[in-house]
């Protein structure tokens, strides 16, 4: 795979970029457009998943995305380093048998020298919620 934009070592400004350009992904919710940020061999951790490679975050997403109707997220910048960045996150989703949660959560990123996400470490807590209560 060829080099992504927004290469390490990351500024404020290039990791604030880099984590709208997730946002944006995550939300078109088309998985195999998503699993070309992550190197072909990508490591997971998403809750007590262990994912590894693109194949295996297209299946994730794909399923997440069939159980997780109207989703919809927010990240936002934690910190950075050359190349590493934390952000902290938000989403809404109604599950298959219409009942509303808001998910809260953490990322850790660590991208490879062509600005590929090489680990992606995501710890993450649900909350039902009635749908009046909606932000997203």
């Amino acid at each position: 795979m060829g080099q992504k934009h927004l290469l390490p070592p990351f500024t404020i400004e290039t990791a604030k970029q880099k984590i709208q350009m997730a946002e944006d992904a995550w939300n078109s919710k088309n998985p195999e457009k998503v699993s070309l940020a992550y190197s072909a061999d990508s490591e997971w951790r998403n809750r007590n998943q262990f994912l590894n490679g693109r194949e295996e975050i297209v299946a994730f997403l794909a399923h997440k995305w069939d159980a997780e109707l109207d989703y919809k997220l927010k990240k936002e910048y934690w910190s950075h380093t050359d190349n590493r960045i934390a952000v902290r996150f938000i989403y809404e989703y109604r599950n298959l048998s219409g009942k509303w949660f808001r998910a809260y959560g953490n990322e850790n990123w660590e991208f490879d020298e062509n600005g590929l996400m090489k680990k992606r470490f995501a710890s993450i807590n649900d909350l039902e919620i009635r749908e009046d209560e909606r932000f997203l």
